[in-house]
This record gives structure tokens, C-alpha cells and sequence, in this order.
């Protein structure tokens, strides 16, 4: 499972618009519509962090497009560090046409950098047509569109064992307060409440931005995101203390700090939906279901279910959302059939191929719910589209990769260091100030 997603997520497309589109820059039509096999012989190269079925599933979307165009396709897997690789293939003269970026802070730096061409009017007049003004906010840098959010993760899904939920006689709580009383209740029945993936940095930071996003609010929550007010904020401290209500007590953690400071994202959902259940819930996004399925034979909405997370304190409840926005680089030997391709990509029909895969939600209103594959990716996809501008995008994601997504330093590490030692939240505010800091002024 790629980091985030991945990866967050709402938005919506118009109609279906005819792609007979002008390529960026004003020059000849390039359609990826009607079939028309006007791109044959070119071969457009995309680079994304997907690998494992993420991949296979996106083929089959490039695959669809190939249908129509004539264009070959290659998809190149980078790993999480895109920007690295990315960048020295620019440097060797090799730049990929299109690249699939998984976090708003590389697609600015993309873009500072001059790598990017701006989308085509075309691909504008969709967005602008459809997709929640959110999503176009999150793609473009200096009011120019650069990305287009073609795959969403919604990130406030918490996952629950339904037979766990039976057997200690309670229900999807409505509240935070609620999900810590049902985890207690759960944990008296032999399980403990939450399991926690604590080894990987990143979802931390995921718990941590619900509570805050509830609790703080949306503009707060643009504002820390910005950096525009310090992570030393007493907001920050709240949720802070907040989220170290659920850290602090070994009875609602799987395995206590220890064990989920050595327990990585796939381990988490074992330990919920595995052949040896240890917990009753797993926070994280909705991919917690593909890997509930395809690891451990379970069925969505039948085995394992989800339940919005909650509102705290007096807080709405939050959106929390991540993505890959497709880009189009400006040294891709075949950056105007790469234009075709996210012209494409705009399109209802091209996410409903990965939606019937499974494993997927659009930033796209008008992919049909149907689409979807089971009733669970159904009601993540609605919850998502009625969210509308609500929704806020990773924030962590959204930070310099020195402090929101690099492995072992930053904001991964420092609540890292709060599970272990989850009682001086000043003092971790105050490391993550000092961390955010230094990320933000370089």
C-alpha cells in the first residue's frame, strides 16, 4: 500500500465532454473521444508510486485510453520518493510525459521548479466544471491548474470487526467520546479497542489531523497547514492531548505502545481482520478495506464494515483526504499525447473502469455510484462528493517532505516519539514547531 492515498476527496465533472481537446498551448486538436485512433504510434510514459494491484488496476484504465487513442502506454513505479526519482530522470534526459504526484507539497515543488506545462483548457474547463473548487485549489500553484485529482483516498473511515462490535454489544458511535467508551466496552469482551500502525510515521499524522480538523476547524486547520500559525498553537496541544488519551491507555491499544510502535500498516488491519483478531477497530483510510479483502478473504459490509470518524468535542465531524494528482511534464518527449491522456483521465468513464475494479474513489461527482464495486466504496464515494469543499487535504501531505513525509525525522518521528511517551503534548508541540520550522524556511 503506497503512502496516502494516499491516499482524501470530493469533487465532480461535468457531463459527458466530448475530449476533442485543444492541446496545451493553443496548437492542433488532440482528442482522447470518439475512438478515433488519432495517437497511434506515440507512446506516453506515466510514473506513479503505485505498484501490486494499484498498478494492475491502472493499467486497465491506460489500457481503455489506448482503446480509444491508438497511444501505448508504460507506467514506470518510482516508490514513495517520486520527486527523486522524477527528478533525476529529467536530469538524464529521460523525463517521463505524465506523472501521477501523491502529495500537494511535491506538485508545488514540481511546478517551482518549472517542470510542469499547465493543463489544457479543455482538462480547466472540466475541473472547473465539475470538481469541488477544493480539488482545483489543491492542483494549481499561483492560480495556474497544473494537477488533476484523478484518485482519491478518504481518510476518516474507521475500520471494526463487526463480530467484535456484536460480541461486546455495542454500536458505530457518534461521537469521539463514544468510540473511546464502546473501545473500553470492546476491551473488557478480550479485545483490545484500536489497533495501531504506529511503525509507519504517516498514520499518525492522520490520526492526528481528524481530531484536530474536528476540534480545531477547517480554518485552523488551513492555517497549521500553511504554517501560517506555529505548531505550539494551544489548538495543537488540544488534540495533542486529545490523541494521547488513545495512546495512553493500554487498554484500548493493541499490544500497548510497544507493540504498535512495531506494528506497520498491513500488520494493523491483521491484527483486526487476520485469522487471530488481537483488536476491534483499525483507524485509517479507505483502503483499509482492499486489504481486508484481498489479504484476508474478508467481505466489505459483511465482515468488515466502517463507520464515519467521529466528531470531537464540539466539532463537526471531518474529511480528511489525500490523492494523486495527474501532471504533465514539460520534458516528456511526448508531453502533447500526455496532455491527451489527463483529458482522458477528466473524464467520468475513465474512472469508472478503475471503480469497477475495486479499490478506488473519484474526486469525480458525476462517476456513477454504481460504478463502485460493493456497497461500502458506494457510501465512501457519496460521503465523499457530499463533503464538497469541506474536505481538507492531507495535511502533512501538504508540508515540506522534510517535515511531513520523510521516514524517521520530522512530524513521522516526533508523534513516533509521542505514542512511546504520549504525556508532555506542550513539549511535542514544541519539537514539532522547531521541526516545521526549519522544513518551511528551506
Amino acid at each position: 500500500m503506497t503512502r496516502r492515498r494516499t491516499t482524501l476527496l470530493t469533487g465532480c465533472i461535468a457531463l459527458t465532454l466530448a475530449l476533442g481537446a485543444t492541446a496545451c498551448g493553443g496548437s492542433e486538436p488532440v482528442s482522447a473521444g470518439g475512438g478515433a485512433k488519432n495517437l497511434s504510434g506515440q507512446t506516453v510514459t506515466v510514473a506513479g508510486v503505485w505498484s501490486g494491484t494499484e498498478q494492475k488496476n491502472f493499467q486497465k484504465v491506460l489500457d481503455a485510453f489506448s482503446a480509444k487513442t491508438g497511444a501505448k502506454t508504460q507506467f514506470i513505479s518510482t516508490g514513495d520518493n517520486v520527486s527523486t526519482v522524477v527528478g533525476s530522470k529529467i536530469e538524464g534526459g529521460n523525463a517521463p510525459d505524465v506523472v501521477m504526484v501523491p502529495q500537494v507539497g511535491v506538485l508545488q515543488q514540481f511546478a517551482q521548479n518549472g517542470w510542469l506545462t499547465p493543463l489544457s483548457a479543455t482538462t480547466e474547463k472540466s475541473v472547473d466544471a465539475g470538481y469541488a473548487p477544493v480539488w482545483k485549489k489543491y492542483g494549481s500553484v499561483d492560480d495556474t491548474l497544473y494537477g488533476l485529482y484523478f484518485k482519491a483516498a478518504h481518510k476518516s473511515t474507521v475500520w471494526y470487526s463487526p463480530d467484535a462490535f456484536t460480541q461486546a454489544g455495542v454500536e458505530a458511535p457518534a461521537s469521539f467520546d463514544d468510540m473511546l467508551k464502546a473501545g473500553h466496552t470492546i476491551s473488557d469482551s478480550g479485545l483490545a479497542a484500536f489497533s495501531v500502525a504506529g511503525q509507519d510515521g504517516w498514520t499518525l499524522t492522520d490520526w492526528f489531523e481528524n481530531i484536530y480538523l474536528s476540534q480545531a476547524g477547517p480554518e485552523k486547520y488551513d492555517a497549521l497547514a500553511a504554517h501560517q500559525i506555529k505548531w505550539t498553537d494551544p489548538s495543537v496541544v488540544q488534540a495533542l492531548t486529545t490523541l494521547g488519551e488513545v495512546f495512553k491507555d493500554k487498554e484500548l491499544l493493541a499490544g500497548g505502545q510497544k507493540e504498535a510502535l512495531n506494528t506497520d500498516f498491513p500488520g494493523s488491519v491483521e491484527k483486526v481482520f487476520g485469522p487471530k483478531p488481537d483488536a476491534g477497530m483499525v483507524y485509517e483510510g479507505d483502503f483499509v478495506g482492499g486489504v481486508a479483502h484481498d489479504q484476508f478473504g474478508k467481505t466489505i459490509g459483511e465482515d468488515a464494515d466502517f463507520f464515519p470518524f467521529p466528531p470531537v468535542g464540539g466539532g463537526k465531524a471531518p474529511v480528511v483526504s489525500g490523492g494523486d494528482a495527474a501532471v504533465v511534464l514539460k520534458d516528456g518527449k511526448n508531453a502533447k499525447a500526455g496532455m491527451a491522456l489527463l483529458e482522458y483521465l477528466a473524464r467520468p468513464e475513465a474512472s469508472k473502469v478503475w471503480a469497477k475494479a475495486g479499490g478506488y474513489l473519484s474526486p469525480n461527482k458525476n462517476v456513477p455510484l454504481d460504478s463502485y464495486n460493493d456497497d461500502v466504496a458506494r457510501a465512501t464515494a457519496k460521503s465523499l462528493v457530499e463533503a464538497g469543499d469541506s474536505v481538507r487535504f492531507d495535511m502533512s501531505d501538504q508540508a515540506p517532505a522534510a517535515f511531513g513525509g520523510t521516514k524517521g525525522a520530522g512530524e513521522w518521528k516526533l508523534l513516533q516519539d509521542f505514542l512511546r511517551d504520549p504525556s508532555h503534548p506542550k513539549n511535542t508541540a514544541a519539537k514539532l514547531e522547531t521541526a516545521a520550522a526549519k522544513a518551511y524556511q528551506n
